[in-house]
């Protein structure tokens, strides 16, 4: 039978490189491998045609000779007699290849995929802690600059009489007698394919390769004990609402010795009585009266840190938007700041005495109180683009 070219075999371009061929072998091996594809002859022929093509193109003197000479340049697979389909490879030879593509996991003989998602290290299970949700109020100053925090949590911490062990000393643990120490058994599997090598957890150790004979007295053998930890940590300049900042290894602490889980830390922001956000920028509502609005004024406004003088031009309208540059937030990971824009509203009194009235009726009289607005005071939704240009 005539060979399919390995190049297309891996569905990879003749350029393909290293870690391109390597990605695309991962992938096909994963599609087709047995224990996904039970009694299924064309996934099995599938899987050994791909493992045969990245045996050649992964290597690289023999990807320089087939790429010259076809399947004649590496070893006669064009015939069958030197391929892994020919019989001159064992299905450990496969999946020794596996090693080097899944990074340990398949190493000696073939493993089950219960391997994947990092729940072990050199064979022996590693046990993670649980996460923690804290969440924190900052206020607008606190964003605008970040804030250092320090927090007493609750949280399960590593037993100091045993550090964090399990066991009453360390003449109290022994290597596990039922998987010598490797965290793995070996069961032999008959198959389609003929007899081979699986791996799972121990039992009896469950998967960490020793076994505690005398157990910590304060602990009772978990390695862990409920207390509390004073945790430091920076908030960067930015942060607002609903977002997470994750402190590694600030969780709780693992049973025997694993990795910690992290303080998820989710912001609350307070409420500014004065100054409205509106993502990067802040908004003021400025209140100033009929003679400042007409004569012009120095007003005082606020901000993140304190409080910012103004002026008022004589004539302001209402809804004027006044722009302080560079006096809002700033954004997480970026450079500059958001506006403070300064909203004027004009407000016009409620109750007016008898020499207020007589004064206000004259002045209505006069030609320059009579409303004259330009095109653009007309039109209400001009006046609001101006907040974000």
């Amino acid at each position: 039978m005539t060979k399919r070219d390995y190049y297309e075999v891996l569905g990879v371009s003749k350029t393909a490189t290293a870690e391109e061929i390597k990605k695309a072998y991962r992938k096909k091996a994963i599609e087709f491998h047995p224990d996904k594809n039970p009694d299924n002859k064309e996934a099995e022929e599938k899987f050994k045609e791909a493992a045969e093509a990245y045996d050649v193109l992964s290597t690289p003197d023999k990807r320089q000779r087939y790429d010259q000479f076809g399947h004649a340049g590496v070893g006669g697979a064009a015939s069958g007699g030197g391929g892994y389909g020919g019989g001159g490879f064992s299905m450990d030879d496969i999946f020794s290849n596996f090693g080097d593509i899944f990074g340990g996991h398949f190493g000696g003989g073939f493993s089950s995929f219960g391997g994947f998602g990092g729940g072990s290290r050199g064979g022996q299970q590693v046990r993670y802690g649980s996460d923690i949700r804290v969440r924190v109020k900052l206020s607008l100053k606190d964003v605008a600059h970040g804030v250092e925090k320090k927090l007493k949590v609750s949280k399960t911490i590593k037993c100091s009489t045993c550090h964090g062990s399990g066991a009453k000393d360390t003449n109290s643990v022994t290597t596990c007698s039922n998987c010598h120490g490797t965290g793995q058994v070996m069961h032999v599997v008959s198959t389609m394919l003929g007899r081979m090598q699986t791996s799972a957890v121990c039992p009896k150790c469950h998967g960490e390769g020793k076994v505690i004979t005398t157990p910590c007295g304060t602990c009772h053998g978990e390695g862990v004990v409920k207390g509390e930890e004073e945790i430091s940590f920076k908030i960067p300049a930015g942060m607002g609402e609903g977002m997470q900042l994750n402190v590694n290894g600030k969780g709780n602490a693992a049973r025997r010795g694993g990795q910690n889980g992290d303080l998820l830390v989710v912001v609350e922001e307070e409420k500014s009585e004065d100054l409205i956000r509106d993502g990067d920028n802040l908004i003021h509502n400025l209140f100033i009266n009929i003679s400042e609005a007409a004569l012009g004024a120095n007003v005082e406004v606020p901000t993140v840190d304190g409080r910012a003088k103004i002026a008022v031009k004589a004539g302001t309208q209402p809804g004027t938007i006044l722009r302080l540059a560079g006096k809002g937030l700033p954004t997480v990971n970026r450079y500059g700041n958001g506006d403070l824009l300064v909203y004027v509203n004009v407000w016009i009194p409620k109750n007016l005495d008898k020499d207020e009235r007589k004064a206000l009726e004259k002045l209505s009289a006069s030609a320059n109180f009579k409303p004259a607005p330009d095109a653009s005071e007309k039109n209400f939704m001009d006046r609001m683009r101006k907040i974000f240009q």
